[in-house]
Protein backbone atom coordinates (compact mmCIF):
# COMPACT_ATOMS: atom_id res chain seq x y z
CA UNK A 1 0.00 0.00 0.00
CA UNK A 2 1.61 3.48 -1.47
CA UNK A 3 1.07 7.11 0.29
CA UNK A 4 -0.64 8.11 -2.37
CA UNK A 5 -3.10 4.80 -1.90
CA UNK A 6 -3.96 4.86 1.67
CA UNK A 7 -6.99 6.24 2.90
CA UNK A 8 -7.23 9.79 4.64
CA UNK A 9 -10.05 8.27 7.50
CA UNK A 10 -6.86 5.36 8.13
CA UNK A 11 -3.97 7.08 8.30
CA UNK A 12 -0.89 7.31 10.88
CA UNK A 13 1.44 10.15 11.40
CA UNK A 14 4.78 8.12 12.89
CA UNK A 15 7.40 10.24 14.82
CA UNK A 16 11.15 9.11 15.55
CA UNK A 17 13.33 10.62 18.46
CA UNK A 18 16.55 10.51 20.24
CA UNK A 19 18.08 13.05 22.98
CA UNK A 20 21.20 12.47 24.68
CA UNK A 21 20.77 9.50 26.85
CA UNK A 22 17.09 8.27 24.97
CA UNK A 23 15.33 7.55 22.01
CA UNK A 24 11.44 6.87 21.18
CA UNK A 25 9.11 6.53 19.22
CA UNK A 26 5.30 7.91 19.23
CA UNK A 27 2.14 7.82 16.36
CA UNK A 28 -0.95 9.33 15.99
CA UNK A 29 -3.78 8.53 14.42
CA UNK A 30 -6.16 10.86 12.12
CA UNK A 31 -4.37 13.66 13.68
CA UNK A 32 -6.34 13.17 16.91
CA UNK A 33 -3.63 13.67 19.78
CA UNK A 34 -5.83 11.62 22.05
CA UNK A 35 -4.91 8.54 20.27
CA UNK A 36 -1.05 9.17 20.74
CA UNK A 37 0.62 5.83 21.49
CA UNK A 38 4.28 6.48 22.91
CA UNK A 39 7.79 4.49 23.49
CA UNK A 40 10.65 5.62 25.09
CA UNK A 41 13.67 4.24 26.57
CA UNK A 42 17.14 5.01 27.42
CA UNK A 43 20.02 3.86 25.62
CA UNK A 44 21.59 0.40 25.68
CA UNK A 45 25.27 -1.09 24.77
CA UNK A 46 23.84 -2.25 21.25
CA UNK A 47 21.26 0.46 19.99
CA UNK A 48 21.47 -0.28 16.44
CA UNK A 49 19.82 -3.47 16.91
CA UNK A 50 17.75 -2.81 20.15
CA UNK A 51 16.25 -0.05 17.78
CA UNK A 52 14.99 -2.19 14.88
CA UNK A 53 13.46 -4.90 17.71
CA UNK A 54 12.01 -2.33 20.23
CA UNK A 55 10.33 -0.57 16.57
CA UNK A 56 8.78 -4.08 15.62
CA UNK A 57 7.53 -4.34 19.52
CA UNK A 58 6.01 -1.05 18.95
CA UNK A 59 4.15 -0.86 16.30
CA UNK A 60 1.74 -3.84 15.12
CA UNK A 61 1.71 -4.77 11.66
CA UNK A 62 -1.42 -3.19 10.98
CA UNK A 63 -0.68 0.14 12.23
CA UNK A 64 2.62 0.05 10.19
CA UNK A 65 0.55 -0.34 7.02
CA UNK A 66 -1.36 2.81 7.96
CA UNK A 67 1.64 5.08 8.47
CA UNK A 68 1.62 7.64 5.78
CA UNK A 69 3.90 10.32 6.99
CA UNK A 70 6.71 10.54 9.18
CA UNK A 71 8.78 12.92 11.21
CA UNK A 72 12.21 12.34 13.00
CA UNK A 73 14.26 14.32 14.79
CA UNK A 74 18.26 15.19 13.66
CA UNK A 75 19.50 16.23 16.56
CA UNK A 76 21.67 18.05 17.91
CA UNK A 77 21.68 15.31 20.11
CA UNK A 78 23.75 12.07 20.62
CA UNK A 79 25.90 11.54 18.02
CA UNK A 80 25.35 7.91 16.65
CA UNK A 81 21.82 7.65 18.06
CA UNK A 82 20.94 10.94 15.88
CA UNK A 83 22.77 8.88 13.16
CA UNK A 84 20.77 5.87 13.83
CA UNK A 85 17.05 7.49 14.10
CA UNK A 86 17.78 9.28 11.00
CA UNK A 87 18.48 5.97 8.79
CA UNK A 88 16.03 4.14 10.42
CA UNK A 89 12.87 7.18 9.34
CA UNK A 90 14.90 7.32 5.68
CA UNK A 91 14.55 3.83 5.02
CA UNK A 92 10.86 3.52 6.70
CA UNK A 93 10.69 6.44 4.30
CA UNK A 94 11.48 4.73 1.47
CA UNK A 95 10.11 1.23 1.68
CA UNK A 96 6.26 2.47 2.34
CA UNK A 97 7.02 5.43 0.15
CA UNK A 98 5.53 8.35 2.52
CA UNK A 99 6.89 11.84 3.22
CA UNK A 100 9.53 12.19 5.61
CA UNK A 101 9.88 15.33 7.46
CA UNK A 102 12.88 16.68 9.85
CA UNK A 103 13.36 19.09 12.88
CA UNK A 104 16.03 20.03 14.79
CA UNK A 105 15.62 19.07 18.52
CA UNK A 106 16.16 22.62 19.26
CA UNK A 107 13.00 23.14 17.37
CA UNK A 108 10.99 20.73 19.43
CA UNK A 109 11.58 22.32 22.69
CA UNK A 110 11.08 26.14 21.56
CA UNK A 111 7.45 26.71 21.88
CA UNK A 112 7.69 24.99 25.54
CA UNK A 113 11.14 26.84 26.30
CA UNK A 114 9.19 30.42 25.25
CA UNK A 115 6.50 29.26 27.63
CA UNK A 116 8.38 27.98 30.91
CA UNK A 117 10.53 31.71 30.67
CA UNK A 118 7.29 33.90 29.36
CA UNK A 119 8.71 35.20 26.60
CA UNK A 120 5.86 36.20 24.64
CA UNK A 121 6.45 39.34 22.77
CA UNK A 122 5.36 39.10 19.03
CA UNK A 123 8.61 38.56 16.57
CA UNK A 124 10.68 37.78 20.09
CA UNK A 125 13.90 36.04 18.41
CA UNK A 126 15.42 34.21 21.28
CA UNK A 127 18.33 31.40 21.55
CA UNK A 128 18.43 27.68 22.71
CA UNK A 129 21.96 26.55 23.38
CA UNK A 130 23.85 23.81 24.86
CA UNK A 131 27.26 24.13 26.35
CA UNK A 132 30.18 21.32 24.61
CA UNK A 133 32.53 19.84 27.30
CA UNK A 134 35.36 20.71 25.10
CA UNK A 135 34.60 24.38 23.06
CA UNK A 136 32.20 26.78 23.11
CA UNK A 137 28.25 25.61 22.69
CA UNK A 138 25.65 24.50 20.28
CA UNK A 139 22.90 27.11 19.69
CA UNK A 140 20.32 27.84 17.23
CA UNK A 141 17.82 31.55 16.89
CA UNK A 142 14.05 31.31 17.43
CA UNK A 143 11.15 33.63 16.97
CA UNK A 144 8.08 34.17 18.62
CA UNK A 145 4.96 34.23 16.43
CA UNK A 146 1.60 35.42 18.33
CA UNK A 147 -2.02 35.85 17.71
CA UNK A 148 -3.09 39.43 17.74
CA UNK A 149 -6.47 38.45 19.57
CA UNK A 150 -5.71 35.86 21.79
CA UNK A 151 -2.15 36.81 22.73
CA UNK A 152 -0.82 33.49 22.98
CA UNK A 153 1.99 31.98 21.00
CA UNK A 154 1.00 30.29 17.50
CA UNK A 155 3.90 29.52 15.94
CA UNK A 156 8.00 29.06 16.42
CA UNK A 157 9.93 30.13 13.38
CA UNK A 158 13.25 28.15 13.52
CA UNK A 159 15.62 31.08 12.14
CA UNK A 160 18.92 29.62 12.79
CA UNK A 161 19.52 25.95 12.72
CA UNK A 162 21.88 25.15 15.62
CA UNK A 163 25.63 25.42 14.99
CA UNK A 164 29.07 25.94 16.98
CA UNK A 165 29.67 29.38 18.33
CA UNK A 166 32.87 30.19 20.82
CA UNK A 167 30.37 32.26 22.49
CA UNK A 168 26.53 32.67 23.10
CA UNK A 169 25.50 35.32 20.61
CA UNK A 170 23.19 37.06 23.31
CA UNK A 171 23.67 35.79 27.17
CA UNK A 172 20.69 37.52 28.04
CA UNK A 173 18.05 36.07 25.74
CA UNK A 174 19.51 32.76 25.51
CA UNK A 175 18.19 29.56 27.17
CA UNK A 176 19.64 25.91 27.98
CA UNK A 177 18.43 23.34 25.86
CA UNK A 178 15.46 20.88 27.87
CA UNK A 179 15.21 17.33 26.33
CA UNK A 180 11.76 16.04 27.18
CA UNK A 181 10.69 12.86 25.46
CA UNK A 182 7.32 12.52 25.71
CA UNK A 183 6.61 16.19 24.84
CA UNK A 184 9.30 16.52 21.93
CA UNK A 185 7.46 13.27 20.11
CA UNK A 186 3.91 15.52 20.51
CA UNK A 187 5.55 18.61 19.14
CA UNK A 188 7.25 15.64 16.34
CA UNK A 189 3.77 14.67 15.14
CA UNK A 190 1.94 18.57 15.29
CA UNK A 191 4.64 19.95 13.20
CA UNK A 192 4.43 17.09 11.00
CA UNK A 193 0.67 17.07 10.37
CA UNK A 194 1.02 20.83 10.45
CA UNK A 195 3.81 20.12 7.44
CA UNK A 196 1.08 18.23 5.99
CA UNK A 197 -1.62 20.62 5.65
CA UNK A 198 0.59 23.55 3.99
CA UNK A 199 1.44 20.51 1.31
CA UNK A 200 4.82 20.41 2.07
CA UNK A 201 5.86 16.78 0.65
CA UNK A 202 9.62 16.02 2.09
CA UNK A 203 11.38 13.32 -0.13
CA UNK A 204 13.85 10.76 2.35
CA UNK A 205 17.40 11.27 0.65
CA UNK A 206 17.01 15.43 1.71
CA UNK A 207 16.93 14.04 5.52
CA UNK A 208 20.37 14.27 7.14
CA UNK A 209 21.35 14.19 10.61
CA UNK A 210 22.30 17.79 12.12
CA UNK A 211 25.44 17.30 14.72
CA UNK A 212 27.70 20.27 14.21
CA UNK A 213 30.50 18.24 15.87
CA UNK A 214 32.52 15.42 15.99
CA UNK A 215 31.61 12.74 18.30
CA UNK A 216 34.59 12.91 20.47
CA UNK A 217 33.48 16.38 21.13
Amino acid sequence: MTYDLKRKSDQLTLAIHSTDNSFGFAYRANNNDLSDHFFIKKFEKDLCNHLIIDFSKFIKKENFKKINKISVSIGPANFNASRQIVVLARTLSQQINCSLHSFSSFELMAKRIAKKNNIYSDKKLFWIFKKLKRRGYIAGQYEILMSEKTKKITDIKERLMPKIFEELQNKHNSYQAEFNDEQDLKELLNLSNKNSQDSNFNSWDKVLPLYPISPVN
